[in-house]
């Protein structure tokens, strides 16, 4: 398993180096954006652990010009707390985050925790093959593929495990922790941003107008609801327990 890892404090670098190849990664390191790129082009490694601040090219930018061409792994670095800033990296196609300073063990926790859940969502769900269609939706989880009218919507691994299991439970609400547990497993490392994250990423893929939902809806304090466009929705049952 290799891990390009791109960090432009040298000691910080040398400290990420050092605790993934004690696990037993393969580690690629660069020290800017423009040789994290040429490494992601021509190494073609299984994770990419990006720092958002970087000189030639910063991380968003490379984390966009990654997610153009793969669906591999991105954790970002990032030296803010913000949730707006979480959400930019999400928005960008980063599966996680870290907020600087971390531990080593919370690192290697996140990434194996990522690794995890793209091999999951690689293998074909749990109900089985046949696709579901919603309207206008047809999900083939097979192929892990989205069909809306005539289109084909590229969706990540994750964001089609979350459409999936709304499509799945059509009509109910699945709460946040209900949801989370799903997609992530029930020792998923989650605080609120990750889903919304990737919501706000359905929204933009599958929405005319992403401000205003027609799909996935918020159910405020409690979670979300999909309902398909030409069924007229009808009032949403909680789905609270497993």
């Amino acid at each position: 398993m290799s891990i390009l890892v791109v960090e432009d404090d040298a000691d910080l670098l040398d400290v990420l180096c050092f605790t993934l190849r004690r696990k037993g990664y393969d580690v690629i390191a660069a020290h800017d954006g423009a040789v994290g790129l040429h490494l992601w082009q021509t190494k073609t490694p299984q994770l990419v652990l990006l720092d958002a601040d970087l000189p030639k090219i910063n991380g968003w930018d490379l984390c966009k010009q990654i997610r153009a061409e793969s669906n591999v792994p991105v954790i970002m670095l990032t030296g803010a707390s913000t949730e707006a800033d979480a959400i930019r990296g999400l928005d960008l196609g980063a599966d996680d985050y870290l907020t600087k300073p971390f531990s080593p063990a919370i690192l290697v926790a996140r990434i194996q925790a990522v690794l995890r859940r793209t091999k999951e969502a690689s293998e074909q769900p749990r109900v089985g093959q046949q696709e579901i269609t919603a309207g206008d939706l047809i999900l083939a989880p097979q192929w892990r593929t989205v069909t809306q009218g005539s289109r084909v919507v590229r969706l990540t691994g994750i964001e089609f495990k979350v459409l999936y299991e709304l499509v799945l439970h059509e009509g109910q609400v699945l709460t946040h922790q209900i949801l989370t547990d799903r997609v992530w497993g029930y020792d998923a490392i989650e605080d609120g941003s990750l889903l919304k994250g990737h919501i706000r990423n359905l929204r933009t893929k599958l929405e005319d107008d992403s401000s205003h939902p027609t799909y996935i809806h918020t159910v405020a304090g409690v979670g979300y609801t999909f309902q398909r466009r030409t069924v007229a929705a009808s009032p949403p049952n909680v789905l609270a327990s497993h």
